[in-house]
């Protein structure tokens, strides 16, 4: 018992660095005389980025996924905009929808948009107008500012928002991280919050970066970043269990020589695989995980596990705990490969009860041998629905994509209001020239009836206006107020004719 516990806190500890390989990327070398972009510095002709803006780098290497059609592309930008628009309806009503779009993927134009949706840090930026000004303007504690200042470079270093010390890239991912540190003082800063918060900046502003960063530590995956990693260690027993169900084989591998979780599933975990799968199957899963949550994560390690130790022919290789080890972090391209790991995640059978069930029976057990946790993080939200459903919120106002000059602006103002009293005038001729076909018709309809000697209205076939009378001083049902309604008011469609009853 005393070795496994001494295990668990060596891998605690270990867990909180990087490793050597990442270290080599950024210490053996220095890259800062390039910029952080291709043409802060000049080098606009020297650095080749790939379609993502990596210059080299073996993870980040163009993996040439399946190219999705350009007017397949245009077409599901289209359809995100007009989500976009509808916001609020959509996710109340059509969330399935959402949900199947981003496991087809989020087109690239659109997506830290929809990331800033889903997660629901747009509305969450919105209620807090000015407090990331505020924050970014505060000096930071000493002790945080320091240990950031000294991660910045190892983030991403062969990409092109953060080769330069001096970019852009690296000022806001600092300015994002010393943000949160006086945001939840309470729990600082962890190193794998870096490249959680640098993916962010690929794709949106340090602003929208910092609230989307919010999101992700607060209801996607509480407590993974607060001292003692207790909700990752907590995950990773969740994460054996499932195991269980998914790979047998694979389960008893890792059971016969005693392999704590937290010894290979740790950076998967806390960094979203963004340090492990390829770049394009990272954004794909990402797509994936803002809109299903947490479950995301479970999937694609369970996947990976599965493929990489699930037969025996595959566990040869690996008769014993270092060899495992190694071999899950050296995990075979082609289940990492974008088109077969997104089916995989999307076919496996883990939905967000089982987590929670299994969640509870590790909780208990914890417990039983830990006492209670000494961070109790809120509920984690399995994704952007429970999200969306959990903070009642006004309205998304949608900015414009182009901001014209006020000149120009006036003038589209002016030609609308124009326009739309020229259509007024349009309208009210309209309705003028029907009342005076009703009025003939009903004067028309009126001659052919007559009355009978006893005062009774005498109806003749074919007329529209049915009497039901018996006497002399029995008048008729419709008589000067009789209504004209045409046939087209009996669809379910309004009509303009409705319009004017």
């Amino acid at each position: 018992m005393e070795n496994s516990e001494e295990r668990n806190r060596d891998a605690v500890e270990q867990t909180s660095l990087y490793s050597g390989a990442m270290e080599s990327l950024a210490g053996s070398r220095e890259l800062s005389s390039l910029g952080s972009d291709s043409e802060l510095n000049g080098y606009a002709g020297d650095l080749k980025t790939n379609r993502y803006g990596f210059v080299g780098g073996a993870q980040q290497a163009d993996d040439c996924p399946d190219e999705v059609p350009v007017d397949v592309l245009r077409q599901r930008e289209l359809k995100w905009l007009e989500m976009f628009s509808n916001w609020d309806k959509w996710m109340a009503k059509r969330h399935k929808k959402i949900q199947l779009r981003c496991q087809k993927g989020i087109p690239p134009s659109v997506r830290g948009r929809a990331w800033q949706y889903l997660s629901g840090s747009k509305v969450k930026m919105e209620q807090n107008k000015g407090k990331f000004e505020e924050l970014d303007s505060l000096p930071g504690d000493p002790k945080w500012v320091d240990i950031i200042e000294r991660d910045l470079h190892r983030q991403f270093p062969f990409h092109e928002m953060f080769i330069s010390k001096e970019g852009h890239g690296q000022k806001d991912l600092f300015r994002v991280l010393k943000a949160y540190t006086l945001h939840r003082p309470e729990e600082g800063y962890c190193q794998a919050q870096a490249p959680i918060a640098a993916v962010l900046l690929m794709h949106m502003p340090a602003e929208d970066a910092f609230w989307c960063l919010v999101q992700i530590c607060e209801k996607y995956l509480p407590g993974y970043y607060s001292t003692g990693l207790e909700a990752i260690q907590l995950d990773g027993e969740i994460l054996f269990s499932l195991l269980r169900k998914v790979s047998p084989v694979a389960h008893r591998h890792l059971s016969k020589y005693k392999i704590d979780p937290i010894l290979y599933m740790t950076e998967w975990f806390m960094c979203a695989f963004s340090r492990t799968l390829p770049w394009s199957s990272v954004l794909h899963v990402w797509d994936i995980f803002f809109c299903e949550g947490v479950k995301t994560i479970f999937r694609v390690a369970l996947v990976l596990l599965k493929h990489m130790l699930g037969s025996a022919e595959k566990l040869k290789t690996c008769q014993g705990e270092y060899e495992t080890i190694d071999k899950l972090k050296t995990i075979d391209p082609k289940y990492m490969q974008e088109g077969f790991l997104i089916q995989e995640i999307i076919e496996l059978p883990i939905a967000e009860r089982e987590i929670e069930k299994e969640h509870l029976i590790q909780l208990k057990k914890w417990r039983e041998t830990h006492g209670e946790l000494l961070c109790r993080p809120a509920p984690r939200m399995h994704g952007a629905k429970p999200i969306s459903d959990s903070e009642p919120h006004k309205k998304i106002q949608t900015s414009p994509s182009i901001i014209l000059p006020k000149e120009v602006d006036d003038f589209e103002k002016k030609k609308q209001t124009k326009e739309s009293k020229q259509f007024q005038k349009e309208m009210e001729k309209q309705r003028l020239k029907k009342q005076k076909e009703m009025s003939k018709k009903k004067k028309q309809s009126a001659g052919k009836s007559g009355t009978t000697a006893n005062g009774v209205v005498k109806i003749e076939t074919g007329s529209q206006y049915p009497v039901i009378s018996s006497g002399a001083s029995e008048a008729p049902l419709l008589q000067n107020e009789q209504i004209w309604q045409s046939t087209e008011s009996l669809s379910s469609e309004p009509s303009e004719q409705d319009t004017y009853l």
